[in-house]
C-alpha cells in the first residue's frame, strides 16, 4: 500500500508542477497496481526505458520520414556554425545519456534523487522533464568531477 501512497503523492506533485509526464506515468502505474496487474511491473521496469527511447527516437525521426528534412537541409546545416554546434551538442547528449543509462543499471536507487530533483526543477525552476537518462548522465558527470576534484568516489 506504501507504493500507492507514493504514486498518489507523485500525481499531486505532478499536477502542482504542471508536469503531464509525471502525472500520467504515476496514474498509469497506480492503475496497474489497482487492477492487480503487478506481475507486469518487473517487465515495465526492465523494458520501460527502452520503449521510452524507442518512441522518443521515432518522434525525432518523423521529419525525415515525412520529407520535411531533405538531403539539402542536412548539407546546409552541416556547413553553418549553429549546425556544427548542434551536431556537437547532439553527440555530447547521446554520450551523456549512455553514461546515464549505465548509471541507472548499476545504481537503480539513484532514480529517487533523479525524480525528486526533476520535480524540484519542474516546480521551482520552471524546467521541462526530459527524462531520467539525461539527469543520470549529468549526475554521472558531476560524480566524475567530484572524484577528480576530491580524489574519491562517494
Amino acid at each position: 500500500m506504501n507504493g500507492n501512497y507514493m504514486l498518489l503523492i507523485l500525481i499531486v506533485v505532478g499536477l502542482a508542477g504542471r508536469s503531464n509526464i509525471i502525472t500520467t506515468a504515476a496514474c498509469v502505474l497506480l492503475a496497474v497496481k489497482l487492477l492487480s496487474l503487478d506481475r507486469y511491473l518487473p517487465a515495465l521496469e526492465r523494458r520501460g526505458l527502452e520503449l521510452g527511447l524507442l518512441f522518443l527516437t521515432i518522434g525525432v525521426l518523423v521529419p525525415f520520414a515525412s520529407g520535411k528534412i531533405t538531403f539539402r537541409d542536412i548539407g546546409s546545416v552541416l556547413l553553418t556554425v549553429p549546425g556544427v554546434m548542434a551536431l556537437t551538442g547532439g553527440a555530447m547528449a547521446a554520450y551523456m545519456n549512455g553514461r546515464g543509462l549505465e548509471m541507472l543499471r548499476l545504481d537503480p536507487q539513484i532514480v529517487i534523487g533523479l525524480v525528486i530533483g526533476s520535480i524540484f526543477g519542474i516546480v521551482f525552476l520552471r524546467g521541462i522533464p526530459v527524462g531520467p537518462l539525461m539527469a543520470a548522465g549529468l549526475t554521472a558527470l558531476l560524480l566524475k568531477l567530484f572524484q577528480f576534484l576530491f580524489g574519491r568516489f562517494l
